[in-house]
């Protein structure tokens, strides 16, 4: 027979039960059950959704301070190195060409950054600190590593929410944009087919292109030379083309070994007692109007290019300017094929894709520089 003390020891797991922790485990299992059943970005979702479980089981030795999930959270939030990693397999697994063949698409991934901006000032008058606020702002990047880097430096305290809207929103673009974009362009609009430009782009441009970038950002961006560098770090190895091994190890086995572990340092920072805040639910409405402020403005600018090229632009393509590379420019594809099958915007789509990856990296540098924070 069990004696008391044993019987205490097997009940005191129980006593450490919270009605917080509950609903967070409840939360874990939604998270779950998207990334599993839904494929709502399962990379990220299931990493985290396991990290918030495990991080709110009454006395997890995994939270205490040499459990594993926070030896993760120390290594590699705390001091950037897994978002920054992230970026250098995003980088390698990038192809600029789109973009260098109508380098005019670069006014669209400006654009449709311009949600980050509005929520920054929105989330101000709601009360949060100016940390905060931009924190918040920068979901509208669509950017997963974008958000956490700069989530990480001004506000750690709000990277589990954050994190948690931004690959939310990012699995949500096929359902979140093609009601903006056909509520704002017309039919005849939607109709219209862009060539592809004849030209070739040599593999000196490719190569010199990340090398150019980098130099420029850094110097007019300081605070965006981490993220700058590591994407363009990732594109330059795989355009050059000398070091086909470090490419494929960068945009495979590395990138997914540090999405496992960041996911789960994520999901270890969703604890019932931090997480479940009114802030928490700011945050989250925040974070979709931020995205849909993105979208319009993408939009809408493209529009205007429409009007100054005399016709020539399909405002659709202004859409995939949020970054949330290459999804954003498969729902533009998608889109315009509804209306005209054989009217293909995808590389065009790419293009401004590829213009928001960059915007979204110079937006979080930027943000950065306001904040005065830009490193340890």
């Amino acid at each position: 027979m069990l004696g008391p003390d044993t019987l205490g020891l097997l009940m005191q797991g129980l006593t450490h039960v919270t009605p917080q922790s509950v609903v967070m485990i409840l939360v874990s299992f939604v998270l779950l059950y998207l990334g599993i059943v839904k494929d709502y970005e399962p990379l990220l979702l299931l990493p985290i959704g396991a990290g918030c479980m495990l991080a709110n089981l009454p006395l997890s030795p995994l939270i205490a301070d040499d459990g594993m999930l926070r030896v993760l959270y120390s290594m590699g939030i705390a001091n950037e190195v897994f978002p920054l990693l992230i970026f250098i397999g995003i980088g390698a697994l990038t192809d600029f060409g789109p973009l260098l063949e109508n380098p005019r698409l670069v006014l669209l991934g400006a654009a449709g950054q311009f949600g980050i901006f509005l929520t920054l000032i929105a989330a101000l008058l709601l009360g949060f600190s100016r940390p905060e606020a931009a924190s918040i702002g920068i979901i509208g990047a669509i950017d997963g590593p974008t958000s956490i880097y700069v989530s990480g430096l001004l506000a750690p305290h709000l990277l589990g929410p954050i994190t948690v809207a931004a690959y939310s929103y990012m699995s949500l673009v096929p359902i979140i944009l093609p009601p903006i974009m056909k509520l704002l362009t017309t039919k005849q609009e939607r109709l219209i087919r862009m060539p592809y430009s004849q030209r070739a782009i040599s593999r000196r441009t490719r190569i010199l292109f990340p090398i150019v970038v980098t130099v420029l950002v850094g110097t007019l961006v300081p605070f965006a030379t981490p993220l700058i560098g590591m994407l363009m770090l990732g594109n330059l190895m795989k355009e050059s083309g000398v070091v086909e091994r470090l490419t494929k190890a960068s945009a495979n086995e590395i990138a997914n070994t540090v999405t496992l572990f960041l996911g789960l340092a994520i999901g270890s920072t969703m604890v019932g007692t931090e997480f479940l805040k009114p802030s928490t639910l700011a945050i989250l409405v925040l974070g979709i109007v931020a995205f849909a402020v993105d979208g319009i403005a993408g939009v809408l600018f493209a529009k205007l290019l429409n009007k100054f090229s005399g016709g020539r632009v399909n405002p659709l393509i202004g859409a995939a300017g949020i970054s949330a590379f290459p999804m954003a420019a498969r729902v533009v594809q998608r889109v315009a094929q509804e209306e005209d099958f054989e009217n293909f915007l995808l590389m065009h789509a790419m293009g401004a894709n590829a213009a928001g990856q960059i915007a979204s990296v110079v937006a979080g540098g930027v943000l950065l520089a306001l904040m005065g924070a830009g490193g340890h």
